[in-house]
């Protein structure tokens, strides 16, 4: 999967409505299905698929309908009992179970959204919704791959030379923008010279202003020197490539392309209809092998619920399970062959974050009070049903970067009362909550709407810390409110949020004092030297007590209450062949999916 780079997945908000026909009235009535979870986090991965080969019906979420319209004066009752069976024929309990096949172009996956994207240029956007669309249209010069291995994307090779402070990157020729322009080094060089520009409103700037020079040796090689060695410099390079020849001379920040975007990806932007859904096709002039897949259709549908049943009615391809959905729903879908679940420990992480520039959530006592308030096992029994492991920190558990030693936080009732004791709170008037200085302790949790699991998770929390005289209100925010309203404006008190986990162990974007994804506002200067000294050191031994330290720290002053990483659980439709799970997960490969002939759905795309 391209993945978020600040990411969530999960991962990863309006309308589109479940696909029926209506005779008398002029077609189908769109509906929503979700995507994965904002900022990255648990909401699994996005997609779906309509119901049927009913060539003559547009798909469910398509937003077209029945080809024609009929009224009663125009049908016969023959021809409108032929279309009710042809209807109940296309239902996923009556259609036939997809068929083998040798791989095969053509159709369509149908994916879901919870929240709309906000900015198809990458750098601008700092939303999963918006990555996992534009990872399809653009390329980097470099990728990870199933592996995690750094490959090339549009380099064909580089040199990295003088202790790690020069990279040298040769690029593949022959490859085009969407609109046939040839891409050149000429196009990377714009690119980085966009990104730090002081007028780009990006979150992503930091890597690429520790380059010292940027050049274009020939159309096809680009250099970088640093002045000191950069441990993340060379995925850095994975960073969306923008078209020079389109937005040279133009104001990035208004520019058309955000929404109507040129890459040079296996997939071409089609059309975006805000809040309802965003259309790709097919780039037959991709500059590796064509995609089997005519296009991808991304629904925005800010509901989990409403994009299950979507699924349950053959209207969804693929999307992100919540444990009840895995355990208990969807076992019959599997029996019958129409769809394959798949299971593996979740990139990502879920966290309780306070906003710093609050009282009294400015006091590391009373984070530290919550914290021991929290029953994380509860919480992953209750919520994810056991389909999740505690969260300590940044990384995932049994990775190399992940340090089991640091403090940890079990549920501890009498330790938390003590520890707000000992900061002057107590129910002074016997009203049931604590006060200080005879203001209450009352404060919002607030989340994105979409996302249950978050919502539960709020509740669960809501309840332990009434239990210590702690009023807590709970606010759930459609998503793109949510980020512009709130987060991006520092406006609340806590939030349950998630960030994917990246695999270089670099956490600057997210924890440094001047990054503009340091949203709750934590501020360490130990902590923004280690943030330093980490990327820029190639010896892995010292990276490692870097970042074993920064975990002991966010451990300690617990600007975060880190809650669990949580199992992906997708769902993909049988139909769907090339799916070769690995460590990466499943949507890495997508461009090598393919639907057998016989069991095409989607002629056209959307």
């Amino acid at each position: 999967m391209k993945s978020c780079p600040c990411k969530t997945i999960l991962v990863s908000c309006n309308k589109m409505r479940l696909g029926r026909i209506t005779i008398i009235s002029r077609s189908l009535h769109n509906t929503p299905s979700p995507l994965s979870s904002p900022l990255g986090g648990e909401g699994g991965l996005p997609w779906r698929d309509p119901f049927g080969s009913c060539q003559d019906v547009s798909m469910p979420g398509l937003g077209q309908g029945v080809r024609g319209q009929f009224t009663k004066k125009q049908l016969s009752k023959g021809l409108i009992s032929f279309l009710i069976l042809l209807i109940l024929s296309c239902s996923p309990d009556n259609h036939n179970v997809p068929q083998d096949g040798p791989p095969a172009y053509g159709d369509v996956i149908m994916m879901a959204s919870i929240g709309d994207a906000s900015n198809l240029i990458p750098m601008l956007a700092s939303d999963s919704a918006s990555h996992e669309v534009a990872g399809f249209i653009y390329n980097g010069l470099i990728k990870y791959d199933k592996d995690y291995n750094i490959v090339g994307d549009l380099a064909e090779s580089w040199d990295i030379t003088d202790e790690g402070k020069v990279i040298r990157f040769h690029l593949k020729k022959g490859v085009k923008w969407h609109d046939g322009k040839p891409l050149t080094a000429h196009d990377v060089l714009f690119t980085y010279k966009t990104i730090i520009d002081p007028k780009t409103p990006t979150a992503y700037a930091e890597d690429y202003k520790l380059v010292k020079d940027a050049r274009v040796i020939d159309d096809y090689t680009f250099e970088v020197r640093y002045d000191k060695p950069f441990a993340p410099a060379l995925i850095s390079w994975g960073i969306a490539v923008l078209p020079e020849h389109l937005l040279k001379g133009v104001d990035i920040a208004t520019t058309e392309l955000a929404r109507s975007p040129i890459g040079t990806g296996p997939f071409r932007f089609k059309r975006w209809e805000v809040g309802s859904k965003i259309v790709l096709e097919v780039n037959d002039s991709y500059f590796e092998p064509r995609p089997y897949l005519n296009g991808i259709n991304y629904a925005i549908i800010p509901d989990q619920t409403t994009q299950f049943m979507e699924l349950k009615a053959g209207s969804i391809d693929i999307m992100g399970l919540s444990p009840i959905q895995y355990l208990r729903q969807t076992d019959d879908l599997e029996r019958k062959g129409m769809y394959k679940k798949y299971k593996y420990l979740a990139d990502g992480y879920t966290y309780l974050g306070f906003n710093l520039k609050r009282r009294p959530f400015d006091n590391k006592n009373i984070r530290q009070a919550i914290a021991y308030a929290i029953d994380k096992e509860e919480i992953i029994k209750g919520v994810l049903l056991g389909l999740g492991m505690p969260a300590t920190g940044p990384y995932k558990p049994g990775t190399v970067w992940y340090d089991e030693d640091v403090k940890k936080y079990p549920f501890n009732k009498d330790k938390a009362l003590a520890l707000l004791a000992q900061e002057g709170f107590a129910d002074h008037d016997g009203d049931g909550i604590i006060d200080k200085d005879g203001k209450p302790f009352e404060f919002t949790i607030i989340t994105n709407q979409g996302n249950p699991l978050r919502e539960k998770t709020a509740q669960i929390i809501q309840q332990r810390l009434k239990a210590l005289g702690i009023k807590v209100n709970v606010r759930v925010v459609e998503w793109t409110v949510f980020l512009k309203e709130f987060v991006d404006k520092s406006n609340f008190d806590a939030v349950i949020l998630g960030w994917n986990i990246v695999q270089d162990p670099d956490l600057y974007t997210v924890w440094h004092s001047e990054s503009e994804l340091n949203f709750i506002g934590y501020k360490s200067k130990e902590m923004d030297k280690l943030l330093d000294d980490g990327r820029h050191t190639f010896d892995q031994k010292k990276r490692k007590a870097c970042y074993d330290r920064i975990q002991e720290i966010l451990a300690e002053d617990q600007p975060y209450v880190f809650l669990y990483v949580p199992y992906s659980l997708p769902i993909v439709s049988a139909r769907f062949k090339g799916i070769e799970p690995a460590p990466a997960g499943i949507m890495y490969n997508l461009e090598d999916w393919y639907v057998p002939t016989v069991s095409q759905r989607h002629h056209v795309v959307p």
